[in-house]
C-alpha cells in the first residue's frame, strides 16, 4: 500500500468514489493538478471539470465531473468536496448542451433581470461538462 493514496470524492448529495488509487488528476484553481502518494499537503479550490482517478489494479480510470469545490491533500489521502459531482457514465450531453444554450441566451438578453455572474458561472459549468464528456468518450 506504500504506492497508493486513499481518495474520497463526495458531493452534498452522495459519496461518488472512495478507494485506493495510484494517481489523481483534477482542475485546480491555478491549473491542472496531478497528485501522487506522499504529495505535499495542500488545500485548494477546484474548477469545474474532470477528475481522473487511476485506481490500483484497474486498467480503466474512474472519471468524475465536478462543478467546483475544494480539495484537501495529505500525504496518504485526497479528499474532494465537490459542489456537484457526476460519475462519467452518468453524464448527459443533451442536458449539458441545453444548459449551455440557456446560459448563453440569458447573457445575450440584455433586457432581462438576471444575475450576470450566476449566468456566467452556469455557462462555465456547462462548457466544462461538455468538455468532460468529450474527454470521457476519448478514454472509452
Amino acid at each position: 500500500m506504500a504506492n497508493t493514496i486513499h481518495v474520497d470524492v463526495v458531493s452534498a448529495e452522495e459519496e461518488i468514489f472512495s478507494g485506493e488509487a495510484e494517481f489523481v488528476a483534477l482542475p485546480g484553481e491555478a491549473g491542472e493538478l496531478g497528485i501522487y502518494p506522499r504529495h505535499t499537503p495542500l488545500i485548494t479550490r477546484i474548477r469545474p471539470g474532470a477528475v481522473r482517478i487511476k485506481v490500483t489494479g484497474q486498467s480503466e480510470d474512474v472519471f468524475v465531473f465536478v462543478a467546483g469545490g475544494l480539495m484537501e491533500v495529505q500525504p496518504d489521502t485526497v479528499t474532494v468536496l465537490a459542489d456537484t459531482a457526476i460519475r462519467g457514465a452518468d453524464l448527459d450531453e443533451a442536458k449539458a448542451t441545453e444548459a449551455r444554450r440557456l446560459a448563453e441566451e440569458s447573457l445575450a438578453n440584455r433586457e432581462s433581470q438576471i444575475d450576470y455572474a450566476a449566468a456566467q458561472a452556469e455557462l462555465a459549468v456547462a462548457i466544462a461538462q461538455l468538455a468532460a464528456i468529450q474527454k470521457y468518450r476519448q478514454k472509452r
